[in-house]
């Protein structure tokens, strides 16, 4: 039976890119993929958190996943299969360092019969709680047929019998003189009970303990080698056997379990990662998803980042809202410093890349258009090895934006041209909104420029607010409304008793 991936329903390209995004730092999804995957490192996920998807069905296949895995019931038998083949692999592996040969090939049995457990278990689990998603019910009848197949069915008795054969194997190794032999054992006593029990009687306390606990190890020493090479003459036959199951079943892990044994876990990292959070009252969803309409909607956003670096302390993350509806593309965001305005732009970008992953997404309620790319423009310290000026470097990188860019992209822009006159800002990004407008990309710019935000039907004015009573107390709450920067001077010009009235009431 044939079961493709549980990452995508179809046959398609592998999606294994060999380095992160390249919006990532800017939108501090490298912080968040790396907080999710650090904990997986033996599965090397971050390439499945690198290839955001186009494809809507497939999106929704990841999602039905998901869903499926917050089940309970059914993450706990994923965890646990997990957990061994994990085992499994790590007696792969020692048995490649192993020196002697009985020695290694008795490691890869007990890999064998730990691996055929793990894959009877999990299928008897899998058939035994409810799954909606079509990609853990395919895995699941896959299963059905492979514990069914005449190899695994070989591997998992022949395995056991040897295994029983090599456990009746009872020998005696005589130490005298420097030198040891190895003999049958014939039902010798064991003599240090005897011992014990004959002193007994002399006993007046309990003695000090002068016993040495060696330190467990995985190798075996030339003496232990040369011991169980002994041994094995003494019993050819359970020794036969063993070799004859290594030649005949080795390799035995079957690699569409293996992929879907390193897959599964994309799922398990992302939800135990939200799983605090979900406990602290945040909320999550699965966004409805669009390709073609580019009405979108977002209810109680947050920026994940920034929850997940508070997620130890008693700061509250605020909750956002937008939505661009009918023929409006950009979000235009302005108000006063250190108001939350760049971790808005960055929640828009964090939101929609994460559900073209097919994750639950961190908000209330979501529709967001699945877009083929996303740009970022934010602001970058200048760099001496490139020989040009802040200005210079602004207009290069937002130039090559709008060169890459389609309809179906993403544009995050923070916060550009800071370092030229009022004049000139101005003048470049209406040029460059022109642009962005004849492409009708979506996207959110952050901005000191009140006018941008009323520049055509396409651009929508969001404000970051402050207290009203205390126009220097930041609330971060970004609202739909016109641009008041003049508004928020004035309030904090009052504040400080620096109004036009104020000074001149005073002079006078």
């Amino acid at each position: 039976m044939v079961f493709n991936s549980i990452l995508r329903d179809k046959d398609g390209p592998p999606f294994e890119p060999t380095k992160q995004p390249d919006f990532f730092p800017d939108l501090n999804l490298d912080h968040v993929i790396g907080a999710i995957t650090e904990p997986k490192q033996e599965y090397n996920l971050n390439p499945f958190f690198w290839f955001p998807l186009r494809d809507t069905e497939t999106i929704r296949y990841r999602q039905v996943v998901m869903q499926d895995l917050e089940n309970e019931t059914v993450m706990e038998g994923i965890k646990a299969s997990a957990e061994k083949m994990s085992l499994v692999r790590r007696y792969l592996a020692m048995a490649e360092e192993l020196d002697f040969d009985y020695h290694k090939k008795g490691w890869i049995l007990e890999a064998a019969r730990v691996y055929c457990d793990t894959v009877t278990k999990l299928a008897r689990h899998l058939t035994h709680v409810p799954l909606r998603s079509q990609g853990l019910a395919a895995f699941r009848d896959y299963l059905k047929h492979y514990i069914q197949s005449p190899a695994f069915r070989s591997l998992a008795t022949e395995s056991q019998h040897v295994k029983e054969a090599l456990a009746e194997v009872r020998y005696c190794v005589i130490i005298q003189s420097g030198k040891f032999r190895v003999k049958r054992y014939e039902g010798e006593g064991e003599y240090s009970s005897e011992v014990e029990k004959t002193f007994e009687k002399f006993k007046q306390s309990d003695a000090r303990d002068y016993l040495t606990k060696v330190p467990e190890r995985s190798g075996m020493s030339h003496i232990e080698a040369k011991i169980l090479e002994f041994v094995a003459r003494l019993y050819p036959e359970p020794f036969a056997a063993l070799d004859q199951f290594c030649r005949q079943h080795i390799p035995f892990l079957d690699e569409t379990i293996q992929a879907f044994d390193r897959e599964i876990q994309f799922y398990v990292a992302y939800l135990d990662f939200i799983a605090d959070l979900k406990r602290q009252g945040l909320p999550f969803c699965y966004p409805e998803l669009h390709a073609t309409g580019k009405e979108t909607y977002v209810h109680d956003g947050f920026d994940l980042a920034l929850a997940h670096a508070r997620r130890d302390s008693d700061q509250a993350i605020v909750l956002n809202d937008f939505s661009l509806q009918g023929p409006e593309r950009i979000l235009v965001v302005t108000g006063p410093n250190q108001g939350g305005k760049t971790t808005f732009a960055r929640m828009f970008g964090q939101l929609h890349y994460l559900a073209s992953l097919g994750c639950p997404v961190p908000a209330r309620k979501a529709r967001l258009f699945v877009f083929d790319h996303i740009f970022t423009h934010f602001e970058r310290k200048e760099d001496i090895r490139h020989l040009r000026g802040k200005l210079e470097d602004d207009l290069i990188r937002i130039r090559d934006i709008l060169v890459r860019a389609t309809p179906d992209s993403i544009i995050i822009l923070n916060e550009i041209f800071s370092s030229t006159t009022v004049q000139d800002a101005l003048f470049l990004s209406k040029e460059i909104m022109g642009r962005l407008m004849d492409l009708d990309v979506l996207g959110v710019w952050v901005t000191f420029l009140d006018e941008l935000a009323s520049l055509s039907e396409k651009t929508v004015s969001m404000v970051a607010l402050v207290d009203s009573h205390d126009p220097s107390t930041r609330t971060f709450k970004i609202v739909r409304r016109p641009a008041d920067g003049l508004a928020y001077a004035l309030s904090l010009a009052r504040k400080h008793n620096l109004t036009y009235e104020q000074i001149k009431e005073r002079v006078r």
